[in-house]
């Protein structure tokens, strides 16, 4: 039998062109569903070989674990209400082809910065506080890499990450301000220098030329975008600005924080993976922490924490302190700014910051009680140039 069109058996599709036959229409299905599914475990296996490659970049810091264990019963009590402080430590360590360039290796290093981040039970905020490597502190006996120990002494901030690295540092800045660590971040001149030019720069304003031999940098005034190398001179540099003081070292320091988190949050880095991944490989190859963030997943968790804070919730602020009083060339701690500062961070309570201005009050003693103490400082929010 015919069909109208004449082909047996046949049936004619609209546009007059003829139906495959079922068996072709299943055999081409079934490749599509392979292709499909071969494009999912293509996928799967991609991301598994990229998160294995982030992960397995971490160095875990399991000593300075083992010797705080040592120590538990010394230290401050944990609240476990959901805040938490992470040390970070920027190591001056002349070791290794990138840090060589910087110095002889010595085989000691000191902490270059250390800055105590809180991140409060809300995650609403964030608040970073600088502590100059050369205040004066009762640092702890600490074991020292060759397996002896120190003796408990009164010295510089800095000396602390030299005799006993990460641990003793901690444990420091624990007598310091009685505020629990629970983590710590250690990075060295190389690691910093590859996350800054993992995400295109950071861009800063300077309010007058820059010219300093010895941090290998030199730079107009104005708005202008650093690199890695760059950016490195900036935050390091000592004497080529101003009175040559830590303090404005430290300003510039967290000026340069608060551009580099606005970087980050950005689109254009968060959104790109262009630019997303050779940070998180940066990131994650240039950091040593403590066991608890030793992983990607670790500090997926610490990031996701604080990634929506708004820029002006992130501040940025000094421990407060003065010459000290034997040697002005060191810092001592002020009193009861320092210990009202840290008893708001302590119990988890909010603190405000804002710029230095001559005709007002010394930052926290105010002369009449406010509700949320006012320190010294900035925001990540604080436009660089005006």
């Amino acid at each position: 039998m015919k069909d109208s069109a004449g082909i047996p058996g046949g049936t004619q599709a609209a546009g007059g062109t003829s139906k495959p036959p079922r068996n072709r229409r299943r055999r081409l299905l079934r490749w599509i569903g392979l292709g499909l599914v071969l494009l999912v475990l293509a996928g799967v296996a991609g991301g598994w070989w990229v998160y294995n490659k982030l992960d397995g970049n971490i160095t875990e810091d399991a000593s300075a674990e083992a010797e705080l264990r040592r120590y538990e019963r010394e230290r401050p009590t944990r609240l476990g209400d959901g805040a938490q402080n992470i040390l970070l430590i920027g190591s001056d360590s002349r070791s290794g082809t990138e840090n060589a360039k910087y110095g002889r290796d010595g085989g000691t290093q000191r902490s270059d910065t250390t800055i105590l981040l809180h991140l409060p039970a809300d995650r609403r905020s964030a608040t970073a506080v600088s502590i100059p490597r050369d205040l004066m502190a009762e640092i702890p006996s600490c074991l020292q890499p060759d397996g002896s120990r120190t003796t408990e002494q009164f010295g510089q901030f800095n000396w602390a990450f030299q005799w006993g690295g990460a641990a003793c540092t901690i444990r420091t800045a624990e007598r310091l301000s009685g505020i629990r660590i629970d983590h710590h971040v250690v990075v060295d001149f190389g690691g910093f220098k590859k996350m800054v030019d993992a995400i295109g720069g950071v861009e800063v304003c300077l309010k007058q030329p820059m010219d300093d031999p010895e941090a290998r940098l030199k730079l107009p005034a104005g708005r202008q975008t650093l690199q890695g190398e760059q950016a490195l001179g900036f935050v390091r540099a000592r004497y080529s600005l101003g009175n040559g003081s830590d303090t404005e070292r430290m300003e510039r320091q967290q000026q340069f924080l608060g551009s580099l988190v606005k970087k980050v949050q950005s689109n254009g880095v968060l959104l790109n993976p262009g630019r997303l991944y050779p940070l998180l490989d940066a990131a994650t190859s240039s950091v040593t922490t403590d066991p608890g963030l030793a992983s990607l997943r670790g500090l997926y968790e610490l990031v996701r924490g604080v990634r929506d804070i708004p820029t002006d919730q992130i501040k940025f602020l000094t421990v407060p302190r003065r010459p000290y009083t034997v040697n002005p060339n060191r810092d001592e701690l002020l009193e009861p700014d320092a210990a009202l500062l840290f008893e708001q961070l302590r119990m988890d309570k909010p603190v405000s910051v804002a710029p230095a201005a001559p005709e007002s009050p010394p930052a926290g003693t105010g002369a009449s009680p406010a509700p949320v103490p006012t320190f010294t400082g900035t925001t990540a929010g604080f436009p660089g140039c005006r």
